[in-house]
């Protein structure tokens, strides 16, 4: 294989794909990279895996002098190639290693023989649903940092996607608080699907589908699902289990409801916040068509209070006490200028909403 690539798209795709390689592991060809060259169209492929994640990224900002395949360290190749201040970067690769050239330098580095890679998955057969890259970002960044980091119910380790006619819904959840998001897809069939994606796959999937406009064509096949649009496939084992019915946790029975600017309220949490700790980490809401209290307090340190505006109120006074980190949690990924809170009682779940197409159940903390 030899090929002159444009070193910045070079760089973009192996900063990319390295996401995925491992980089301490007892088999040393899921530490590198797989290159291949083909001359028709002029496409450098790059592939990695962690054999439960493949990244599959092209790019035809390339020369190809000869066709060919190399399975080279992504850390060698990344460093090198980014270090370089030159324009352009000349790789030629033979059985044993690849020989990286820039106007003043050359590097051999030692490669593995492509057949230990193993097969790299197709994207083949129709797609279940297709949906524009900005859209499918925003359903998972909407949801993906409500998922549990360690718990032994593995299925809420992932993120579940749920496709319904031309509907999608994402949903995640740590057992003490639920994200849902809601948007439009163009359905490929009419049966409903879901599968539950592991948060590095979808972390993954941010960045390589970056231009919002692109489409992406989304497969479910086995235990395996497909993302993949004209320049980029990711393909990821699926979570296994059951994802908890999330329909029978959301509230249905909030009767008081509060309206408040989504700045104000993030202004608020974060101030009363700052005079929490481990022992006493919730923050006291008082809710009633005066506006809204919040209070927190802190052995050894003090007590805070806040007063906030409300767009408006309805129903009776109620206090209740959250965790500032999730409320925050939630504010940070809306893109309305208003929230709308319902609640029921001081020791049962809140619901934040922004329209129909953003919920978030929250549990209450105890404020004794």
């Amino acid at each position: 294989m030899k090929v002159i690539c444009d070193r910045a798209a070079l760089v973009e795709a192996l900063n990319t794909v390295s996401g995925v390689v491992l980089a301490r592991t007892p088999k040393p060809v899921l530490r590198c990279i797989k290159l291949t060259a083909d001359d028709s169209p002029p496409t450098l492929t790059l592939v990695g895996t962690d054999t439960e994640v493949t990244v599959t990224l092209r790019t035809e900002r390339i020369e190809v002098a000869e066709a060919g395949e190399a399975l080279i360290p992504a850390d060698k190749l990344g460093q090198i190639v980014r270090e370089s201040l030159d324009p352009t970067i000349e790789i030629t690769t033979d059985d044993e290693s690849a020989v990286i050239t820039g106007k003043d330098s050359r590097f051999k580095v030692f490669g593995y023989p492509v057949a230990d890679f193993g097969s790299v998955p197709e994207f083949d057969g129709d797609a279940e649903f297709e949906i524009a890259a900005g859209d499918l970002h925003r359903l998972i960044s909407m949801t993906i940092f409500a998922t549990a980091r360690e718990n032994s119910r593995y299925a809420i380790n992932g993120v579940l996607l749920e496709r319904d006619g031309n509907k999608l819904a994402v949903v995640a959840t740590d057992g003490h608080r639920l994200a849902l998001a809601k948007g439009s897809c163009k359905a490929g069939g009419d049966e409903p699907r879901s599968a539950i994606v592991p948060t590095k796959a979808l972390n993954l999937l941010l960045k390589l589908f970056d231009d919002p406009e692109q489409v992406v064509r989304c497969r479910v096949a086995d235990n395996q699902i497909f993302f993949a649009t004209d320049q980029a496939t990711l393909v990821s084992n699926l979570v296994e289990g059951n994802f908890p019915p999330y329909q029978d946790v959301i509230p249905k029975d909030g009767d008081k409801k509060a309206q408040v600017a989504t700045d104000m309220l993030v202004s608020a949490v974060r101030r009363a916040a700052l005079l929490t700790n481990e022992e006493s980490k919730g923050v006291r809401m008082a809710f009633d068509e005066g506006g809204l209290t919040l209070t927190s307090r802190a052995p050894e340190m003090g007590e805070a209070e806040i007063k906030t505006e409300l767009s408006g109120y309805s129903g009776e006074a109620i206090e209740i006490g959250f965790n500032p980190t999730y409320v925050l949690d939630a504010l940070k990924v809306v893109d309305s200028e208003e929230v709308t809170l319902e609640l029921k009682a001081g020791n049962k779940p809140g619901v934040l909403k922004t329209d129909n197409q953003f919920l978030y159940v929250v549990m209450p903390v105890s404020l004794s």
